[in-house]
């Protein structure tokens, strides 16, 4: 039978490497690119899956004095778009982690919402 400093230890390095491998995942989610879309493409949104934004792209067909109120809604759509994919991406890559650690689908590491 192991002793309570043993499972103490056991369970010291589980937590570490558990943060490990969610620092590993942060930085991955950093390097994978949505592209969030909106008004047939006339407005694209590029984000990492973490959700910085990298670049907005707007057709210059719609630069026009009296199309701003619709850019806006288009713009506002794309970011949303992108958001979505981002946060989908996020969850496939926690759900790979968490498979890989044993851990239940579902379940919430602390500090990982």
């Amino acid at each position: 039978m192991k002793s309570m400093e043993e499972m103490i230890q056991a369970a010291q390095k589980a937590a570490e490497t558990i943060q490990s491998q969610m620092n590993d995942m942060q930085a991955k989610l950093d390097d994978i690119e949505v592209e969030g879309q909106s008004g047939g493409g006339m407005v694209k949104v590029r984000a990492s899956a973490k959700g910085r934004i990298l670049g907005v792209s707007i057709d210059e067909s719609l630069m026009k004095p009296e199309e701003k109120q619709m850019v806006e809604d288009l713009v506002t759509a794309a970011f949303n778009d992108a958001r979505d994919k981002a946060d989908r991406v996020s969850n496939d890559e926690m759900q790979k982690v968490q498979g890989g650690m044993g851990l239940p689908p579902g379940f919430k590491l602390p500090g990982m919402e």
